[in-house]
């Protein structure tokens, strides 16, 4: 077993928010992925990116924005985002708002692949 402990202290603006918790070598993953912080009064950058992306609400409640488009939030809701749309979280309440963001795309699966085959 290796945990990789979540550095709040780490979380804010400068980095959108968020600590990547994967890849390291002990894992092999066709994706990647990171924790999320948002303070109350604050919002991730709004980006887009060439994978394909879902969020996974924990605790607290946000708006997402894409695509001109503003919806709630919640723990337990889960969204995916196509590649090259645009989002954004967007934490307009009074406590922080956590979520868990994995991303993907066709070279990360490709390596997982070959990874995964040399260890078969």
């Amino acid at each position: 077993m290796e945990i990789r402990s979540l550095d709040r202290d780490r979380l804010g603006p400068g980095n959108n928010h968020s600590q990547r918790l994967m890849p390291w070598e002990a894992l092999n993953a066709p994706f990647e992925g990171a924790w999320c912080v948002i303070k109350p009064g604050t919002a991730s950058v709004k980006h887009a990116h060439h994978e394909y992306e879902i969020f996974i609400a924990v605790t607290g409640e946000a708006t997402l924005e894409s695509g001109g488009e503003r919806t709630r939030f919640r723990p337990g809701d889960l969204v995916h985002f196509p590649p090259h749309i645009d989002h954004q979280v967007i934490n307009e309440g009074q406590e922080d708002f956590e979520m868990y963001a994995v991303w993907w795309d066709l070279e990360m699966s490709e390596k997982f692949t070959g990874r995964h085959q040399k260890e078969v």
